[in-house]
Parts: structure tokens; sequence; C-alpha cells
């Protein structure tokens, strides 16, 4: 179905995608504002706000929101992310005017009192207490500070207990009032609803101005300009009490407005997307060294990450760290065959339309591609640009991405010089 955008005089865009054959709306109020827009003395700024919007507004109360929800059977949720805050609900369509007024109240309206900014805060030291007891996540994002050290990039979405316990009511309230504006905020909804009818629903409960039917997305643009952090190639071993060991390899990828991003989806699909992926095969179905062995591939405004991650027994996290590079160093020089690049293409497409088969995915990619870089694909135009994609491209981008300097991390009861020679 067609692709209808917006944008007010403030700023604030508008993108829907009718589908009409469900009964059901996903809507999702996106703010540009993550955690890479912190500075270090407000680090977890963006987190804390996404918990305190649900605790009240000046019209309602925490409970009045999560029982008019619940009187609807409808979700209402939010998340974090390093370039964005994402506040999201998914109602049936008659209730989509109410899912907009109780999050256009939230994003307005919320209160931010002091006694709820001294409850979510044990709240979300509790949630890092939580991070820190999961060793496979913990990994990453050592591994991420490891890759971009000192970047706004490589810092944590959570922040650290001790800038949640340092934050106060005032410096909240004011990162609350420098991001949370019109021209910083996305609003993306896909399901059975009309275009006109959320532009209506909008302009009745924002102050968004008059509508206008052409315009550039430039608040995205803030980061347009910002400089590609360079891969480390360092190795870090922590050590720690896990019965695994959990392993990351991995350096800088492609950021999000890069033609070699399909190409390279590819690659990664290769190398570690699916059972039949290299990684998967040889750590685990040939060699049976871990549970888990995968690859992934995240992108930003000016740089993204690959990495490669698997678990294994401490003892043999030096096979599987051999295991890694060699795979990585055969797809960079070539070795990826036609059979393989074939059959990770059509992966990459059956999971592309799968994907997108509910409203929820489908807002999702709505409001991440138009927060991100203003710039919305349908599913048939990713579907060509993925069947352009050629087995030279696949070796041209494999080379670019894996030539560059490896960084490692280890977490567990590994000691470095277990790992033996150690290359960055």
């Amino acid at each position: 179905m067609p692709i209808t955008r917006s944008e007010f005089s403030s700023g604030l865009r508008v993108v829907t995608e009718r589908m009409p054959g469900v009964r059901s709306v996903s809507i999702g109020f996106w703010v540009l504002a993550g955690s890479r827009d912190e500075r270090p003395a407000i680090s977890g700024h963006c987190h804390f706000l996404e918990h305190l919007l649900f605790k009240g507004t000046k019209n309602r109360t925490a409970l009045q929101i999560a029982e008019d929800f619940d009187a609807i059977g409808g979700d209402v949720n939010a998340f974090t992310a390093k370039e964005y805050t994402c506040y999201y609900a998914r109602v049936l369509d008659r209730d989509l005017e109410m899912a907009v007024e109780h999050l256009a109240d939230m994003l307005q309206h919320s209160t931010i009192r002091q006694t709820d900014l001294e409850a979510e805060a044990q709240v979300i030291l509790s949630e890092i207490d939580m991070h820190e007891d999961s060793p496979e996540d913990v990994v990453h994002d050592l591994f991420t500070e490891t890759l971009w050290p000192g970047h706004p990039l490589g810092r944590p979405i959570l922040g650290t207990k001790e800038r949640i316990r340092a934050a106060t009511r005032t410096s909240v309230r004011s990162f609350y009032g420098r991001r949370y504006v019109p021209g910083h905020l996305v609003v993306a909804v896909a399901g059975n609803a009309r275009h006109d009818d959320v532009v209506r629903m909008l302009r009745d409960r924002m102050e968004v101005g008059r509508e206008l039917r052409e315009g550039q997305a430039s608040a995205w643009n803030l980061r347009s300009h910002a400089r590609p952090p360079r891969p480390s190639g360092a190795t870090v071993v922590k050590r720690r009490k896990t019965e695994q060991a959990h392993v990351v390899l991995g350096t800088n990828g492609l950021p999000r407005t890069d033609p070699d991003r399909f190409p390279f989806l590819i690659v990664n699909t290769v190398l570690g997307g699916g059972m039949s992926s290299r990684l998967f095969q040889e750590i685990r179905e040939k060699r049976g060294l871990a549970y888990t062995a995968y690859s992934y591939h995240v992108q930003y405004t000016e740089a993204g990450i690959f990495s490669a991650y698997a678990g294994t027994t401490p003892g043999r996290a030096k096979e599987v760290v051999a295991l890694m590079r060699r795979e990585l160093e055969d797809v960079r020089d070539g070795g990826l065959t036609s059979e393989e690049f074939e059959r990770a293409k059509g992966h990459v497409k059956g999971s592309t339309v799968l994907s997108l088969e509910d409203p929820g995915g489908r807002m999702s990619r709505l409001g991440k591609s138009e927060i991100s870089h203003g710039e919305i694909l349908t599913v048939g135009e990713s579907l060509r640009r993925l069947d352009a994609v050629t087995l030279d491209d696949a070796h041209r981008v494999a080379h670019r991405v894996l030539s560059q300097p490896m960084t490692l991390t280890v977490l567990g009861r590994v000691a470095p010089s277990s790992l033996g020679e150690v290359r960055g």
C-alpha cells in the first residue's frame, strides 16, 4: 500500500501506511533523542525519560494511563536506542484516537515529579543489575566501548549507576525541554487508518502549526556531518566468574544511507545470519563448541557495527576465536561462493517480507527510516535493490568492511595469555 508523508510547519513529520485488511493500528512517536545525544555528565537521561513519561501528566495519572489501555485490550510501551526513543501503542482501529490522545499528552505534558524520579531511579538501578547478570548482553556493551572508546555511540544506553544516582529533576526536565519538541518528532502509523484522520488527530492535540505538503526532513541532518569513529582494533579480555566465555569479534560496519548496505546484508547472512551460516555450521554443528554463534550488522548515522558472537567453554575460547577469524578472512578474501550468495539473498528477501506482515513491523520500518535519514523505501523497492545485488558486489563490500582492524572482546574465566597470539 502507498506510504503517505506530511510535515507540519513546526517540523513534526507524519508518515502512514494504510493496511485495510487488518483491524488494528500501530502508532509510534519517534523522538530524535538517544544515548549518543547525552553528555557524559547526563548519561542515561534518555532512558530515564522513557520511564518517567509513563508516570503521569497534567491531565491523567500513571494508573489512569495503564487502565485506559487495559480497558481496550491495547498495548503501550517504549524503548530507547542510541539515536532515538520510541513510544508506541497497538490498538484496534476504532481506538486510534484514544492512543493518539494519550501518547500526545505523555510527550507534551508529563509532570516529571521528584517522587517519580526517585522511584524510577531505583527501578533503573535494578535494570542495570539485571543487565549485568546477563553476560551475553554485557560483552556486547564491552565490545562497543572497546571498538569506539570515548565516542558517544560507544556509551551504554542505560547509563551508569553513578550517573543515575546523580540525576536531578532539573537536569532531566532540561533535557526533556530541549529534545522533546515537534521538530525532533516523527509520528508513524501503520494499519487500518487514513492519513488525513491521523493528521487531524495530531493537529487537534499538539502544537504543530499549519500543515505543509512538501518540506525537508531537516532534524536528522543535525548528525549528517558527523565524522565516523575509527575502529580501535583493540583486544580486551575481562575476567568474570561465568560458566561460558563470551566472545565478540568485529569492526566498523556501514552507515544507514550507504548504498552498500544491501550487498552487506547478504554478506552478514552468509557469515552468521541463520542455521546454514558459516559461523553456526563451523562452530556449533561441526564441532559442538557453542550453543549459539551468529553475526549482526547495526547501522547508525555515520557508521555501523559488524560483529560476530559465540559463547563457549573457557578452555575452547582460543579455538572459537581462531574459527571466527578464519571465516571472516576467507569471506574478506573472496571465498564467498555463488551457492552461499543465492541462498543468503533468498533468506534476506524472505525475512524482509515476513517482518512486515503485521502493522507493528511496518510502523517500526516507517518510523526508524524517517527519524534516521528521511528516506523510506517501500517493500517493493527494497526487494528490487536486493535483486540488483551481484556476487561481485558482495565480494567488494566484504573486502571493504572486513579489511578494517578487528576488535576482540572476551568476557569470562579466560586469561589473556590463553588466547595465544592476539591480533588487533
